[in-house]
């Protein structure tokens, strides 16, 4: 096995820095290799963003929750995700954040000042009392978005992965449901 996927083949032989970024596509497989590298079934936090607006979305969180099993602990917050890492943040219980782009989405459809809870989100993560998970999508790859909003989307989406990659100890690219390792401090790469 290539180097750089055996050092990673089992995603929870190394000790989670206090930030780990995962990023993918839709479907890239990235929420369950976050899962994975928290390695539940020890005590676990999953702060969920996500609403279930209508049933294809309830399901998709019911299939969420039954993957993870009862190892876990699920907090929904769909708007005061700093306030929650804060508030719940424990070194002997990882959080898994799923996920920042839901939660920009609903930063959006709120209003909210969104470079103001990019930093909220920042200061929370570097007081955090434990580790910390965040999954995001990477929305850059694909086209050009059609609409003033979608464009905005994708620009406030960009720069608050950049934004949390910049801050984390790893992050962690997956596609396919393989993971491409592109930052990790604690292995020595370069930041």
């Amino acid at each position: 096995m290539p180097a750089l996927l055996s050092a990673f083949a089992d995603p929870t032989a190394s000790v989670l820095p206090v930030v780990t970024l995962v990023l993918g596509g839709a479907r890239s497989g990235k929420s369950t290799y976050a899962e994975r590298l928290i390695g539940a079934p020890g005590p676990a936090l999953y702060l969920a963003t996500a609403e279930a607006g209508d049933d294809e979305m309830a399901e998709r969180i019911r299939l969420h929750r039954a993957r993870r099993g009862a190892g876990w602990e699920t907090v929904e917050e769909p708007l005061g995700l700093p306030e929650a890492i804060a508030r719940c943040a424990r070194p002997d219980r990882p959080i898994l954040v799923d996920c920042l782009t839901l939660w920009l989405g609903n930063l959006m459809g709120a209003d909210r000042d969104i470079d103001a809870a990019a930093s909220s989100l920042l200061a929370a993560l570097a007081a955090a009392a434990g580790p910390v998970v965040l999954v995001s999508n990477e929305v850059g790859l694909g086209i050009v978005p059609a609409t003033p909003l979608g464009r905005a989307f994708r620009d406030h989406a960009g720069r608050l992965n950049q934004a949390v990659a910049a801050a984390a100890g790893r992050v962690v690219f997956v596609a396919a449901g393989l993971p491409f390792i592109l930052k990790d401090t604690a292995k020595g790469a370069a930041p």
